[in-house]
Order: C-alpha cells, then sequence, then structure tokens
C-alpha cells in the first residue's frame, strides 16, 4: 500500500526578483545602523505567528541572529535556545534585555542527549538546528566527538521532532558537505542524508524536514575575516594564505538567518536549499582588507579543498533554479515534481555545478567592504 503524505501549508515563492532592501518596511536596528529586510522575508516572517521556534546551538553567531530578528520581528510566542554553554546562556540573556525576555526560554541541553531535546522540543512548532561541531582541523583530530554531535546529533533532533509532532525542521548544512573530504564535511553529509530521509520516516505524521546549505559567513566566529583584522590591528608583517588558487563562497550572517527564513516557508519536506552568492579568491580577500601586506602561502590545512561546491553535477539532475537560489529535490518515489512550478523554477541544465572557482558572480574589494561593514 502507497505511503500517504500530508503536506503542510506553506508561503508562496516570489515568481521575481525579490524587493530592493530600500523599499522594504522591514528594518533591524543595529549599532545605531538601520538594516533593512526585503518585503518577502517581513512576509515569511508571519509564518511564526502565536508559534514555537527552538533553536539548538541557539547561543552561536547564527543562533543569536535569527533570536534577535524573531524578536524584532515576528510574533512568535516562544523563542527557545538550547545549547550547552551556561555562561553563553547568560551573555546572551543581558544582551536581550532592551528587546524583552517575556518570549524567551534557555535550556541547557547537548544535542547528543535525545532525552533531553526530547523534552525541550515539546510542544515546538520549528525546529532550527544549528548546532554542530565546525572547525574542518578541530573535526580531523576528534572524530569521535565530531560524529557524536554532527551525526547522532541529528539523529537525536529527528527522533524528537518525530515523537512531539514537531510541524517543521530545517537544518543548516554547509558548503563542504557536497563531495567532502574532510570529516567534517562528511558528517554533515551524513547529517543532511538523515534529515531528509526523516521525512520518510515520519509518513503521514506531518513532521517535514529540509536542509539549507551555504558557504563561509562573513565575520562568523572562525572566518578568516576577524583572523586577519586582528593581525592587521596587531601591526602582521604578512596575511598568511593556505594556497593562491584557494576560492570560498561568501554570505552575510543576515541573509544567511534571511534565507533559513524564507526556506522554512518554501519547504514541502526533503528538499536542500542552496543561496545563490558570490565568491572570492582568498589572495583577493587579503589584499582588499590590507592592499599593503604581503600574503605569505602556508600550506593546505588538514581536511582543507581548494575551491568549495555546493551542487555537485550529479545533484543537477534534480535541482531546480528560482530567482535567489537552488532547490535540490528528493528522489523520493512520492515527490511531485510539478511543486514548484508556480514559483517559476526551472530546471538546471544537466551538468550543472554550484562551485566557488566558476561561479558567475564574484565579490570585489568594494563589495567585500560593503558586506563586512553590513556584518558588524
Amino acid at each position: 500500500m502507497a505511503q500517504s503524505f500530508k503536506t503542510a501549508p506553506r508561503l508562496r515563492a516570489p515568481s521575481a526578483p525579490l524587493p530592493s532592501a530600500q523599499s522594504s518596511k522591514h528594518v533591524l536596528r543595529r549599532g545605531g545602523r538601520v538594516q533593512a529586510l526585503s518585503e518577502h522575508v517581513g512576509a515569511a516572517l508571519r509564518q511564526f505567528d502565536d508559534k514555537s521556534i527552538l533553536i539548538t546551538g541557539g547561543t552561536g553567531s547564527f543562533g543569536r541572529r535569527l533570536v534577535d530578528t524573531l524578536l524584532r520581528h515576528s510574533r512568535a510566542r516562544r523563542v527557545i535556545v538550547f545549547s550547552r554553554d551556561e555562561y553563553k546562556q547568560y551573555e546572551m540573556q543581558q544582551s536581550l534585555v532592551p528587546l524583552g525576555l517575556d518570549r524567551m526560554r534557555f535550556f541547557i541541553g547537548d544535542v547528543r542527549d535525545a532525552d533531553r531535546l526530547e523534552l525541550a522540543t515539546r510542544s515546538v512548532d520549528f525546529i532550527v538546528h544549528a548546532a554542530a561541531l565546525k572547525q574542518v582541523p578541530a573535526a580531523e583530530y576528534n572524530p569521535f566527538e565530531c560524529i557524536r554531535t554532527n551525526v547522532s546529533g541529528a539523529e537525536n533532533v529527528v527522533r524528537a521532532a518525530l515523537r512531539n509532532n514537531v510541524p517543521r525542521v530545517i537544518a543548516l548544512s554547509t558548503d563542504k558537505a557536497a563531495n567532502p573530504i574532510n570529516l567534517y564535511g562528511a558528517s554533515k553529509l551524513a547529517s543532511d542524508k538523515i534529515f531528509i530521509a526523516g521525512n520518510n520516516l515520519a509518513g503521514s505524521s506531518g513532521t517535514r524536514f529540509a536542509v539549507v546549505r551555504y558557504g563561509n559567513v562573513v565575520g562568523s566566529r572562525g572566518s578568516v575575516i576577524p583572523l586577519y583584522k586582528k593581525l592587521i590591528a596587531d601591526g602582521a608583517e604578512y596575511l598568511p594564505v593556505t594556497d593562491k588558487r584557494m576560492t570560498r563562497f561568501w554570505i552575510t550572517l543576515q541573509h544567511g538567518v534571511n534565507f533559513v527564513i524564507t526556506s522554512l516557508g518554501l519547504m514541502y519536506g526533503g528538499e536542500i536549499f542552496v543561496p545563490k552568492i558570490p565568491s572570492m579568491r582568498i589572495t583577493d580577500l587579503a589584499k582588499a582588507l590590507a592592499p599593503n601586506l604581503p600574503v605569505k602561502i602556508v600550506g593546505i590545512r588538514p581536511g582543507e579543498k581548494l575551491h568549495e561546491v555546493m551542487i555537485t553535477d550529479d545533484d543537477s539532475r534534480q535541482t531546480l533554479e528560482l530567482d535567489d537560489r537552488y532547490v535540490i529535490e528528493p528522489s523520493f518515489a512520492w515527490w511531485q515534481r510539478d511543486r514548484y512550478d508556480t514559483t517559476g523554477a526551472t530546471p538546471v541544465a544537466e551538468g550543472f555545478r554550484f562551485a566557488s572557482d566558476i561561479n558567475s558572480d564574484w565579490l570585489d574589494a568594494a563589495r567585500l567592504k560593503a558586506l563586512i561593514a553590513e556584518a558588524t
């Protein structure tokens, strides 16, 4: 007998390019500056009206910005931070006092702890899974810990969502999960597969899982940009570059948060959403930040790639292109291939590959500085 599936209500994707930030009525005020949210993001935020959202790894860079956005611009009933560091939770609570803490909940817990996670996800409507061990060298040298957090933790999130009938779950992935050569990327690929397969396990329960995959976040912890800025401030004689050919995708933290919010509104369950974002050579990045400093080639670190890939040529057969993103559709027998027809989505050419070295959109020094200014 064929398995039946419920489809959760969803937001309609824009059939035209998203409105410019300047035309938006939704603004973020941070550090005395105004940052605009597009009208589409503002519309997507309405899906959280009177709902509860739980964010694993909620005290990280992404979690903090997502919470800030939700408190400022959504009518969410509860925003739950689930993380394992009590001091970071304390610091976060203090920083959120001006926005009000009445809707905030803080749970100490680890995604490795299935029982605690199941308790935290009761009566939750959305889960955003951001908890992970993300440092490539650390994962290479601590493989057991990486697997416990990134793979077993993903399984625990899926099980907790299924047991508590959480309607929608979206997991943050990475460009390193496509054609991985390091353990971090391989663990996130396994995590992606677990979340996508969760839709099969859910059956007709209504719980749906999807994944977002994007590149390096400008200004986040562990990014090369804060490292370079510190070296410059400390009077360094050169900036280290692991290989002069190296390229990376770049996205701002707010763009990543907005992308997750809109992907939650678009998802049917089983998709991997990939934003259209620019690339930059690391040597060009170093020169843009310090034009008068030389670069020194120091050699590739364990598990490091020359270029990153977000859509492989094998994925191209199941990839659709929208105005601002790509959607990798699942290969489920029950998946309806015409679901995105009303969005104006078109299939990419077979053999299409979205990689940082062959991207059509490249950052120059002016655009990079604008992104850094936006991120601070």
